[in-house]
């Protein structure tokens, strides 16, 4: 399947539109961000000159996040983001806040996941197997002890 396909394109004209070409019509930056939220691929092309402007879009909706009342960014960390344009270590910051994120982001689908096991089970279930692990555990923690003192009794002998 050619990959062009799976990603949703979508056209800004000069009146400041944004045309959504799947579904034909016009859409707003929030619905962009939904998308976003939905993982739904896209790009942003302007209309005339056919340029990718998929980034311009996506800092203008973090633009207008960060002027909402709970931004994410300080000001020290936007000063400090800003310093790092045009120096010797631009890439290097840019691979580790990628990394960082998408270290983030695993890990918080995987608490996401275990939440999700905890709470389909039922409660009862739960405990009772959470239960069975701290038995199975004691258990190998005795049988290891007991091993370690056979062996070391048994060294006794030897000598």
């Amino acid at each position: 399947m050619n990959e062009q396909k799976d990603i949703r394109i979508i056209k800004k004209y000069p009146n400041r539109r944004i045309y959504d070409m799947e579904e034909s019509r016009y859409i707003t930056l929030s619905e962009v961000k939904q998308m976003i939220i939905e993982n739904v691929e896209f790009k942003v092309v302007d209309a005339h000159s056919k340029k990718d402007i998929t980034r311009s879009i996506l800092l203008q909706i973090i633009i207008d996040q960060e002027s909402e009342k709970d931004p994410l960014f300080s000001t020290e960390n936007l000063q400090r983001f800003i310093r790092y344009y045009g120096g010797n270590q631009n890439q290097h910051f840019s691979n580790f806040l990628n990394q960082s994120l998408a270290f983030f982001q695993q890990q918080q689908e995987h608490f996401q996941s275990r939440m999700n096991e905890m709470l389909d089970q039922n409660p009862l279930s739960f405990w009772s197997n959470v239960g069975q692990q701290n038995m199975q555990m004691w258990q190998k923690m005795q049988q290891d002890w007991f091993s370690s003192l056979t062996k070391h009794e048994d060294k006794k002998e030897e000598d």
